[in-house]
This record gives structure tokens, C-alpha cells and sequence, in this order.
């Protein structure tokens, strides 16, 4: 079975926010943007997993269906809570720092 997975809006801006913040910290370093594009392609790989087997995440409360997905990444990586909607979709609500945890 192959889940459909979307993100809301709110996830999208996640994204954007996350990539600019090591971007930004990077640039300040006189890094380039090398180290902004693995955290992406770390998120997009790990939630390229939910397409196949959501249910092996950890629970995000007393809601089976409302999940966690832990992104390594570094020293913490990234969590992006997502619900499995139906039997064939998936909606990504968010995406954080692990360190970060406001979304609940």
C-alpha cells in the first residue's frame, strides 16, 4: 500500500523557515549553502517514508493516527508530526528542530 502524502501550509513554511535558518547561520560562517541542502534532503528523504509506512512512528498523543516521524540530521535532526488520513493519505502539519517542540 502507497500513501499520498501533502503537507499544509503551515508545514511548507516550516520547511522554508528551516532551510533559511542554516542558510543564513552558514552564510554568517562564510559557509555555502552545502549544509541547507542536506537538511532538506535529509526531511524530504525521511518524509519519503510515510509514503510507504506511517504506522511505524511514534505516537504524537492518545490519537493513534496523529504521528511523529524522527528526521536524523547532526546532532538532533528534525520531528514532523503528520496524520494519516485516511488509508491511502497523509498530511504533514509540521516539521521542527528536535530540540523545538511547540507544535503539539
Amino acid at each position: 500500500m502507497t500513501y499520498r502524502v501533502r503537507f499544509t501550509r503551515e508545514a511548507l513554511q516550516d520547511l522554508e523557515r528551516l532551510y533559511d535558518f542554516v542558510l543564513e547561520r552558514e552564510l554568517d560562517r562564510g559557509s555555502g549553502l552545502e549544509l541547507a541542502e542536506r537538511a532538506l534532503e535529509a526531511i524530504e528523504n525521511g518524509i519519503a517514508t510515510l509514503s510507504f509506512s506511517p504506522f511505524t512512528c511514534r505516537k504524537a498523543g492518545g490519537d493513534p493516527f496523529i504521528r511523529e516521524l524522527v528526521i536524523p540530521f547532526g546532532g538532533s535532526g528534525y520531528v514532523a508530526l503528520f496524520e494519516i488520513e485516511s488509508a491511502d493519505s497523509i498530511v504533514v502539519a509540521a516539521v521542527r528542530p528536535q530540540r523545538e517542540d511547540d507544535y503539539h
